[in-house]
């Protein structure tokens, strides 16, 4: 009894953040700079052991070898509910490093499926052996697998409501998957809503990482473009969201740190960028140095799911409330 009632206050709480924001929060042409609410901790910290996962599920296959997907599916029976929108996860790491399963980006999924989505956070192929653009070829074709009839009667989902959450080289990818092409959201690799934390989106010249980044990220971007200089890069402006966006992309929203080590210039010039063709983005600033999704406390979750639940215009918010972590 005792724990139905927390549940019952925990959905109170939730439904009377989510009104708030609705009515005060960023609506697509306002910016928001927000101050941590409690020491960011990662995802990790939360966990969803109500929430199945289904493990190594293969979404096509590349160079000879199985390309693998994690699904995480809300709980409880789907029989007589509409069907559910979908959002793509995508684990950061430089790009040549990361995993679906890691401890992290394992609970992202599960806490999108904890919110009424169908989620499935995907493994790309990974620098060196494989270089841009097959990692945007891997997670357009888990959009793909998605949208295909047999997963849609599998997951109860709606292939006209798919989602793309990614952070760092995960947010570069996920943005590519809103800014590449035109035209419908519904057709073939195109989503309906994007969330992009921290990534690098112009990669035609070297980004200039603060003192807490260890690496030559440099280097680490041309690894990714599979190229020597950046003169002679062809590649960088098709990775790069910032050059391909136009008036047919999706809504964005756009997360970074001010003074992380991917330089917040790189997300204001994306966000600019979309702005400018008319594409709704919301923009949150989060004061500190916290990357990705490390920078994910209670206010950043909350925004993120009411982004989610009104630009997929899914039923979300009448299944049953999150379960309290730990639970």
């Amino acid at each position: 009894m005792t724990r139905l009632i927390a549940r019952a206050a925990a959905a109170a709480l939730a439904a009377a953040a989510l009104l708030a924001l609705a009515a005060c929060g960023p609506t697509g042409t306002e910016s928001t700079a927000v101050e941590p609410t409690a020491p960011a901790a990662y995802p990790e910290s939360t966990s969803y052991p109500d929430i199945p996962v289904a493990a190594d599920i293969p979404y096509g296959t590349a160079d000879g070898e199985p390309l693998l997907l994690d699904a995480c599916l809300p709980a409880g029976p789907v029989e007589g509910l509409a069907p559910r929108a979908a959002i793509v996860v995508i684990h950061g790491g430089s790009w040549q490093h990361g995993d679906k399963a890691n401890l992290n980006w394992r609970s992202v999924c599960q806490w999108f499926a904890s919110e009424g989505f169908v989620a499935v956070s995907v493994n790309y192929r990974l620098v060196p052996a494989a270089t841009f653009p097959a990692q945007l070829d891997d997670v357009q074709a888990a959009v793909r697998w998605l949208r295909d009839p047999a997963q849609v009667e599998r997951y109860n989902l709606d292939p006209d409501h798919i989602g793309a959450f990614g952070g760092s080289a995960g947010g570069n990818l996920s943005a590519l998957l809103g800014t590449v092409g035109s035209g419908p959201w519904t057709d073939d690799a195109r989503v309906a809503a994007v969330a992009d934390l921290s990534g690098p989106v112009d990669l035609r010249k070297p980004i200039r990482t603060t003192d807490s980044y260890n690496q030559d990220f440099a280097q680490v971007v041309l690894d990714y473009l599979g190229c020597t200089t950046y003169a002679d890069c062809p590649g960088a402006a098709k990775a790069s969201p910032v050059f391909l966006t136009d008036e047919t992309d999706p809504p964005f929203f756009v997360a970074h740190s001010t003074e992380e080590f991917i330089p917040i210039k790189q997300s204001d010039e994306l966000v600019a960028a979309l702005r400018d063709h008319g594409v709704d983005t919301t923009y949150v600033t989060v004061a500190g140095s916290l990357h990705s999704i490390a920078m994910i406390d209670d206010d950043l979750r909350t925004r993120i799911i009411a982004f989610f639940r009104e630009k997929l215009d899914q039923n979300a918010v009448e299944l049953a409330p999150s379960p309290l972590p730990g639970e």
